[in-house]
């Protein structure tokens, strides 16, 4: 498997395939490259395509202590490995890292996201302001059932009965596994979870914002993220869920990445 250090010596795992313009997946939540192995496949026939494991999941390393830099460089040493432009393909609370990276100087030639999680005020109920440190407190106690139970019910939205149903699934036992330090760090990053309309203002490459239309919280937030945005713009996949398939998903990523 072909890796990188970043700049804190920290070894950054990641998989190449394909040829064509240079794109990089970023995922989020309790998960690793994994979750991208779909749409890095399908997308590969059109892009070269570079699905990394994000620090502290996968096969990549994780040098205490924490901090966002350290994300953002190793996103920067990921990006090193190529010649040339490269894109971004956020998906969901990807677009937190991808988003902060290029506002703070990150190459960039063109960002497609699938569905940011910002949360508008009305939208839906608000994150509470103590998410970052409960999570930080069950992760401390290696009650990874609970982070994946608090990341479901508060930053998700999920109604607490599905997410007793989903403890008795395959599922669950895949995301507690992964859930530390994912979802941790993931807090830290997303901060308030508010819309950062001046880091977005930064952002001056190219940006697809695709939604489902099926979320409408999610769809508001895409909406408004688009608005923000210098060359924002917008496309609905209907009638496709959070959990978006690939298939449904790559026709337009290819598009947008393969675009003169």
């Amino acid at each position: 498997m072909p890796n990188v250090h970043s700049a804190d010596g920290t070894v950054i795992d990641f998989d190449q395939a394909g040829s064509g313009p240079a794109v990089v997946l970023i995922g989020a939540g309790p998960t690793d490259r994994n979750a991208n192995a779909d749409v890095a496949a399908l997308l590969a026939e059109t892009c070269t395509v570079i699905n990394y494991d994000r620090r502290g999941r996968g096969r990549s390393g994780d040098t205490p202590p924490y901090s966002v830099d350290r994300e953002l460089e190793d996103l920067s040493a990921i990006t090193a490995t190529v010649d040339g432009d490269v894109q971004l393909f956020c998906t969901s609370g990807g677009a937190f890292l991808g988003f902060r990276a290029v506002a703070a100087g990150l190459r960039c030639a063109g960002i497609a996201v699938w569905e940011p999680p910002y949360v508008l005020p009305g939208s839906r109920p608000p994150v509470p302001g103590d998410y970052q440190r409960r999570m930080t407190e069950l992760a401390e106690a290696k009650d990874h059932g609970g982070m994946v139970e608090l990341f479901m019910t508060v930053a998700v939205g999920m109604p607490p009965e599905f997410v007793v149903g989903m403890r008795q699934g395959p599922y669950w036992e895949f995301v507690e596994a992964a859930a530390s330090p994912a979802l941790m760090y993931d807090a830290e990053l997303a901060g308030d979870f508010s819309l950062p309309t001046t880091q977005l203002a930064a952002v001056g490459c190219p940006v697809l914002i695709i939604d489902g239309g099926t979320t409408p919280w999610l769809t508001q937030a895409s909406d408004a993220v688009a608005a923000a945005l210098p060359k924002g713009s917008r496309q609905t996949l209907t009638g496709q869920q959070h959990n978006v398939e690939a298939s449904a998903l790559v026709p337009t990523l290819s598009a947008f990445f393969t675009r003169s």
